[in-house]
């Protein structure tokens, strides 16, 4: 059966929850796949994206849990896999069609609350980097995309790592508003940083899940990696 390995950046303070984690995503990815074996590995863990690679042939496609394809996509990965033949595609972040899908999982969220979209205030909670404006200009592209679909008061970046912070950009939204974090998973920014920022705005609304673990995102990962192999 063809392989498919769905890689992430981990957590590498404590790498086995995320690896964890990033394996139970796998699988729910596997089941939606039609004959192909999906695994997993982050690159915090240490050895275990070798390892992976190494009980896999190299007609293997690699899925970047990533949300902008950045050093970790065009150099960090590549370097580890040395001199093993392995497509790498392109990641979560900068999927053309990721902006519909996300639009679809938040109308259904207004449609759950009875709001109106028009009357809803966005903020999309980014990562961000002090070092590179490469991730800051895919959120805010995608940002731009999304305004096609979903017509909102407003839509309002933030990031961890760069102005304006998180915090800035929810500061006075309304009550009726959504928070959108713009992560591939649940890691520490999500659960600790988010939080605090949307504390210090006195945000009131409702956080939607990470843009990856988003209701129709597994399935269409799935969908993906089955054309990759059918490609190859």
């Amino acid at each position: 059966m063809p392989n498919a390995l769905i890689v992430a950046h981990g957590q590498p303070s404590d790498p086995p929850p995320a690896e964890a984690a990033l394996a139970s995503y796998a699988a729910e990815v596997d089941a939606y796949c039609d004959g192909v074996s999906v695994q997993s590995a982050t690159l915090a863990t240490p050895g275990m994206l070798e390892a992976r690679l190494d009980e896999l042939p190299d007609d293997t496609v690699i899925y970047p849990l990533f949300m902008a394809k950045g050093w970790f996509v065009k150099s960090a990965l590549p370097k580890r896999l040395g001199d093993r033949n392995i497509k790498i595609l392109d990641p979560l972040g900068v999927d053309p069609e990721l902006p519909a899908l996300a639009a679809g999982a938040l109308q259904d969220t207004l449609s759950g609350k009875g709001w109106d979209a028009d009357k809803t205030d966005l903020v999309l909670a980014a990562h961000g980097s002090g070092r590179s404006r490469n991730p800051s200009a895919v959120a805010i592209e995608f940002s731009r995309e999304l305004a096609g679909c979903v017509t909102f008061q407003s839509i309002r970046v933030g990031f961890v790592e760069e102005a304006p912070s998180i915090a800035e950009a929810a500061t006075g939204a309304g009550d009726q508003s959504l928070c959108l974090p713009f992560f591939a998973c649940t890691g520490g920014h999500v659960l600790e940083d988010l939080p605090q920022e949307l504390e210090r705005a006195r945000f009131k609304g409702h956080v939607m899940p990470v843009v990856g673990d988003l209701p129709p995102i597994k399935r269409h990962i799935a969908e993906i990696l089955t054309r990759a192999i059918a490609l190859d």
